[in-house]
């Protein structure tokens, strides 16, 4: 009988890798399921490591820290204590040991192209070439992992969306005023990193201001020093914080633009939540994001110039605008999960057989 073995790790702040995770790992014995042969059932398992001190929930304690600076030999020897009679094992965090018999994850490589990313593993380009298969979210990440880590042939599977997305009521009056937003906005959501490039639309955003005072720029995202140093005395501008999970969808319907002026993405999953909330996109057409948004969204030069110009032409509407919200809104539903669960479970199998 097969068994997979999906590894992942604790985390107390969940963001889009964990949501990666929990949307493959609750998928996967259906998507196994379906593409089964006669008399082929899967066994499922799904570990959840953490380190040796944690109080966050888990299955199995590790040294992280240690790991994380180990020669190749010894996370391969804790690999072998960790998987024991797992199976195929998917490891979906490159900080985990490896398996003798993997599939690993690799969301993107900007570990190893930006300083101000936490630091790869050391041992992690070696122990992906190792790797039995290695998953990428799109195909932009694959190239990336081919030219910067000699992979070959990286498998690309893309994300899903959530289905709360579509559909989702706009947050009303009430609740934006708990967040401090009045009237109209557009919306940008995520991290503050170098690669998030926040500065070119914190250039852009006194021109969009200039010609709609009307509007407003929403940041949402963990707190950040850049954020705060790059949009706190522009005017119109308001930093939300951290929004939860179930405002999030409502958040972004009652938008009436998404900007994500991002220089390199492994996926751009808020480009795709933003089409898939039906409302106009604004994308930088850098690294994965063409792949995600085609014809659904606005792709432009990722300059201050460029990025006002293009937020300015969607605020003003009409039915070009439309239509693009539209073309996106449709584009979004190819990517779902249970395809991407669908692409996981081939690349299972073919490593199992």
């Amino acid at each position: 009988m097969p068994r997979l073995t999906i590894a992942t790790t604790a985390t107390a702040v969940p963001m889009g890798a964990q949501a990666y995770e929990r949307h493959v790992v609750s998928r996967a014995p259906a998507a196994l399921a379906a593409l089964a042969g006669p008399g082929e059932e899967w066994q499922v398992a799904h570990v959840v490591a953490r380190s040796i001190r944690s109080p966050l929930q888990g299955t199995l304690r590790l040294p992280m820290r240690w790991l994380g600076g180990a020669p190749p030999r010894a996370r391969a020897a804790a690999g072998r204590l960790a998987y024991a009679r797992a199976g195929v094992v998917h490891r979906m965090n490159l900080e985990l040991p490896p398996a003798p018999r993997e599939v690993v994850t690799l969301h993107d490589v900007v570990a190893w192209r930006y300083a101000d990313e936490s630091p790869p593993v050391a041992a992690a380009a070696e122990e992906l070439r190792r790797a039995a298969a290695v998953v990428c979210v799109s195909a932009f990440t694959a190239a990336e992992a081919v030219d910067l880590l000699g992979l070959v042939d990286p498998v690309v599977v893309p994300n899903g969306v959530e289905e709360r997305y579509f559909g989702a009521e706009p947050l009303d009056h009430e609740a934006l005023a708990g967040l401090g937003v009045e009237g109209a906005f557009v919306l940008t959501a995520g991290g503050a990193s170098q690669r998030k490039n926040l500065a070119a639309l914190a250039d852009a955003w006194p021109r969009v201001h200039a010609a709609r005072p009307d509007v407003s720029l929403v940041l949402a995202g963990p707190p950040h020093s850049r954020r705060t140093e790059l949009f706190g005395a522009l005017p119109g501008v308001r930093l939300v914080g951290r929004v939860a999970d179930d405002v999030l969808p409502r958040l972004y319907a009652a938008a009436s633009a998404v900007v994500v002026p991002s220089l390199v993405e492994g996926f751009g999953l808020p480009a795709l939540e933003g089409m898939a909330s039906g409302v106009p996109v604004v994308a930088s057409n850098r690294s994965s994001l063409p792949e995600v948004v085609g014809d659904g969204g606005l792709l432009v030069e990722p300059t201050g110039a460029a990025l006002a110009e293009a937020v300015i032409d969607v605020l003003a509407g009409g039915r070009d605008v439309e239509a693009m919200a539209c073309r996106g809104l449709e584009r979004s539903r190819r990517f779902t999960w249970e395809a991407s669960a669908e692409g996981h479970a081939r690349v299972w199998r073919s490593v199992a057989h």
